[in-house]
């Protein structure tokens, strides 16, 4: 419900929600109550629902955790590649940059901030993403691509001259559904980086964050 309510900016009813979950209204009104009660939902004078503030407090303490432990992991792979190495995140039908690490003692490097978003169509990291979900007939080739060989590579297509490879982190299929978390793991950098070399560095820091995803929503 709380991912329904977050993609709807302006507001969504308890009916429209009902209809989205195909659950019984009156079900839906008492989640909503409950999500209010916590500040995690906020209801509008004309009754939509909108996120609360809880969330805020919520995010407030997940940023210093995930910095703890997945920090480490991106610091190392932008040591091991000398690329910038990046967490990103599907928001809707957008690909959002959720961490950033520079390769140490670079005096170059591709500036890739935190809060980044482009289309999840566009981009190594987005594209990643993609191939997580289940195949479907209408999958770009370069989808198709990443989800045989674990990573896919782009060039150019979100800054002239830049070359990105990601792979997606695999949550265990009972996070993945109870959390909704989609991401990928990734190095970017100026055109001549060696993209072969970064490949297993990029699949073994997505087989890191998916233990350490997975372990933390079961905790």
């Amino acid at each position: 419900m709380l991912e329904l309510v977050s993609l709807r900016p302006r507001g969504i009813t308890v009916a429209e929600l009902a209809k989205e979950l195909d659950a019984h209204r009156a079900i839906c009104y008492r989640i909503v109550t409950t999500l209010e009660e916590h500040a995690l939902v906020t209801r509008l004078p004309d009754g939509r629902t909108r996120l609360g503030p809880g969330l805020a407090v919520l995010a407030s303490r997940f940023a210093p955790q995930l910095q703890d432990e997945a920090g480490p992991v991106l610091d190392d792979l932008a040591a091991r590649t000398g690329a910038t190495a990046f967490l990103s995140t599907a928001h809707g039908d957008e690909c959002v940059v959720t961490m950033v690490a520079s390769p140490p003692g670079s005096a170059i490097h591709v500036g890739y901030r935190v809060g980044l978003r482009h289309p999840l169509n566009r981009g190594a990291a987005g594209l990643a993403i993609l191939a997580l979900r289940p195949e479907n007939a209408r999958d770009a080739a370069a989808v198709q691509q990443a989800r045989r060989e674990g990573v896919i590579v782009t060039r150019g297509e979100l800054e002239r001259g830049a070359v990105g490879i990601a792979a997606g982190v695999m949550l265990p299929p009972e996070v993945a559904r109870g959390t909704g978390i989609e991401c990928s793991v990734g190095v970017v950098a100026i055109d001549g980086l060696d993209t072969e070399m970064a490949a297993e560095p990029v699949r073994s820091a997505a087989r890191q964050l998916a233990e350490i995803l997975g372990a933390a929503d079961s905790v």
